[in-house]
């Protein structure tokens, strides 16, 4: 575990996230992390900033890439949440005043961070939620107020402006087909929103004493479902649910403590909750049991966040006191794609081997000679006579 609470050029992070950046020339996607830190105690400002990743040694860089200032230290420039488009070329900061843009530009050896103005986005008020959509072309955000504001991307046209939508937000999710938006309130109700619509669609069901916190859509591109966490008194379940009705299919107590934060996966196989104790766990959603246990990772502090790495078993979680730890998952490893390659490569060369070794040992019709060189099958006077020559004639 590698810690990325304080640094040399601010304070503590507040939020923490991954940016993919798909290169042309690289065989591979080049992967950064983006903190947003808070203002630090020697009066260095709030800021964002790019670090680079080397996934061999599981490490973040300890210089910054690029950084860009998010305001001069008052309580109204501290970061609250953070958001990567999936082409990862922009990031949209939430702070108390509201939302600001940034635009990535990647050169082969520096990266550049520049503001860019987005009236519609900049005086909304504080955010406990912000999501792209998986294909970049709408942007949610949820704020303290309950307001849900949903946007056209990269235009910024308003698509839905509910200034009810909840009480306060607490959670907020888009399908992977971009279709549907989850959301969870401060105080337990859940609703489904039907995006290209701009509307209301269900409310998720619940008993009058269950709390529906925490929610994600399932990434796998299989069935889709929609994962939610449920409290009901000290007990924390995590409830799935078919977003073909949106009846519940089934539960399991995994985390077995009440739960700040979930999180899922860029390719969906694995669940992670956080803990307000301070830990988390990962879990495996095929089996829907725990794979890796992170104990006091954020001692005695709530998690606020847990980002999956795009390309590798790793994690970035954070908490208010302790700023954000790196982790690597012990969890099995996935196959590359070079390894299925390299089986695919092995199990035809041993079908030519088994074919040819059938081949020299066979004493099948395609060993018999071809032509005038044919032996012909020996009669028997006693048992049979040869056969008659057929007539020549065409006649």
């Amino acid at each position: 575990m590698a810690s990325g609470g304080g640094g040399e050029a601010g304070g503590k992070v507040a939020c923490a996230a991954w940016i993919r950046r798909r290169d042309e020339k690289a065989a591979a996607p080049r992967v950064f992390a983006v903190y947003a830190r808070a203002a630090g105690a020697a009066g260095s400002p709030p800021a964002v900033e790019v670090l680079g990743f080397d996934s061999k040694e599981c490490a973040l860089a300890r210089e910054p890439l690029a950084r860009a200032v998010l305001g001069e230290g008052g309580a109204g420039d501290a970061p609250r949440g953070i958001a990567v488009h999936p082409a990862g070329d922009e990031i949209v900061c939430a702070t108390a005043k509201g939302c600001r843009l940034f635009k990535l530009i990647f050169e082969e050896f520096t990266v550049r961070i520049i503001p860019r103005d987005a009236p519609p986005l900049e005086s909304v008020g504080p955010q406990k939620c912000l999501a792209f959509s998986t294909d970049g072309a709408k942007f949610a955000i949820g704020g303290e107020d309950g307001h849900l504001r949903i946007f056209h991307w990269p235009s910024r046209n308003m698509l839905l402006d509910e200034p009810k939508a909840h009480k306060s937000f607490r959670d907020m999710d888009i399908s992977l087909d971009s279709e549907f938006l989850v959301s969870t309130s401060t105080d337990g109700s859940a609703r489904i929103w039907k995006i290209d619509e701009g509307a209301p669609l269900v409310n998720l069901t619940r008993s009058s004493d269950e709390k529906i916190e925490c929610c994600r859509f399932s990434r796998d591109g299989m069935k889709p479902f929609l994962f939610c966490t449920v409290a009901k008194g000290s007990k924390v379940v995590t409830v799935v649910w078919d977003i073909s009705d949106w009846k519940r299919i089934g539960y399991k107590k995994l985390l077995g403590k009440p739960i700040s934060t979930l999180s899922v996966s860029l390719d969906g196989k694995y669940l992670a909750l956080g803990s307000h104790d301070g830990d988390f766990c990962a879990v495996d959603v095929k089996k829907m049991e725990v794979s890796h246990w992170s104990k006091k990772a954020h001692l005695g502090s709530p998690v606020t966040s847990i980002e999956f790495c795009p390309t590798e078993r790793i994690v970035i979680s954070t908490s208010n006191q302790w700023g954000a730890e790196l982790t690597k998952l012990n969890v099995p490893a996935d196959w590359k794609e070079w390894q299925l390659w390299l089986v695919l490569l092995a199990l035809f060369l041993a079908s030519a081997i088994l074919f040819y070794m059938f081949f020299e040992r066979s004493d099948s019709f395609w060993n018999f000679p071809m032509g005038r060189h044919q032996p012909s099958k020996p009669w028997s006077v006693l048992k049979e006579s040869p056969p008659t020559p057929e007539d020549q004639t065409p006649w």
